[in-house]
């Protein structure tokens, strides 16, 4: 075993899966979701949790690429790991691990909002009074950055905005102005504010029929979560984490303005990362969202496309963020 996977095995020692109560019922039948918590050897003072969730067509171990040789420069949870944090990966409901209903189309953004605060909520809750994990020390003070990568970026906005989850948020790869070229005739002029959860529906079975989808007709998944500068070892490492995709919010995320009211609410630190070749567009608008937050910061990722994790750029993601979050732990 090379001395990369070694440390890659050390490092995955600390890892414990749960599966925690959603508080949904969908068709008479209780949901649960599952997540993954990673703790390291050290933890960094005063204690700080990153809450992982992970995009449209992604399960949870988007945040934890592993390639087969084991290196560790992909992984979101371990490079956090190293900086002292915790990190927790999600499988929201549908996706991974986590419960899945027979009908996809009943995963509103509402729903899937509502489920992951009730398990985060409980699983932060063991981990400040100590019932949680044996091997950890209550942690009284533990501060929970949300963070959530496109549709999982929109997600976390929206719990941020109803709940107060976190102490600060990032948001990667995603931004307000939506994916107008890829909608249908019908929800191009629908105003996301002012649509019910059934016209919502209605619209993304429009959209995306019986096998809901990611990408276009033609299109290859390194099209669209990836592109030409990824690193191949990266590309074969994302087969992991893909999942089936959810398409009432990927409908929402889609739509210009999608949650623009909830940004605007949010208060906390936080921190806009996008690739210079993503898809949200013009990057130095997507921090004006924000209008409540006296604290935004943004980093654009010189040469990477959406999925950020699989470009050279992602050291300098790694670093960022985690020097970040140490400022947002003391504000």
């Amino acid at each position: 075993m090379s001395s990369a996977a070694q440390a890659c095995t050390a490092s995955f020692a600390r890892r414990r899966t749960l599966r925690l109560d959603s508080g949904v019922e969908i068709d008479g039948r209780p949901m649960t979701i599952a997540l993954e918590l990673c703790w390291p050897e050290r933890l960094r003072e005063p204690a700080s949790v990153f809450v992982c969730v992970p995009g449209g067509g992604m399960n949870r171990r988007f945040f934890d690429l592993v390639p087969a040789d084991g290196g560790e420069d992909f992984s979101f949870a371990v490079q956090m790991n190293s900086r002292g944090y915790l990190v927790v990966l999600v499988d929201t409901l549908g996706v991974g691990e986590s419960d899945r209903p027979d009908d996809v189309y009943a995963l509103t953004p509402e729903l899937l909002v509502r489920a992951n605060e009730r398990a985060v909520s409980a699983l932060l809750a063991g981990l400040r009074n100590g019932s949680l994990i044996a091997e950890l020390p209550a942690l009284p003070d533990l501060r929970s950055i949300g963070v959530g990568h496109s549709m999982g970026a929109l997600l976390t906005c929206l719990q941020q905005a109803r709940f107060g989850t976190h102490a600060a948020i990032a948001a990667l790869g995603f931004s307000t102005a939506g994916l107008p070229q890829y909608l249908i005739p019908q929800a191009r002029s629908a105003t996301p504010d002012s649509l019910q959860d059934d016209e919502l529906v209605r619209l993304a079975r429009l959209q995306f029929g019986a096998v809901p989808s990611a990408m276009k007709r033609g299109e290859a998944p390194s099209d669209l979560f990836a592109g030409a500068k990824a690193d191949p070892r990266g590309m074969a490492a994302l087969k992991s984490a893909l999942a089936p995709m959810l398409p009432v919010p990927a409908m929402l995320a889609m739509m210009p303005g999608n949650v623009a009211r909830a940004c605007a609410s949010i208060g906390v630190p936080t921190f806009v990362g996008v690739g210079e070749l993503d898809l949200t567009g013009a990057a130095h608008a997507i921090p004006a969202a924000f209008t409540r937050s006296h604290d935004v910061t943004l980093q654009v990722l010189e040469q990477a496309g959406h999925s950020h994790f699989l470009f050279a750029a992602r050291a300098r993601l790694f670093e960022r963020i985690g020097r970040w979050a140490a400022d947002a732990a003391q504000a």
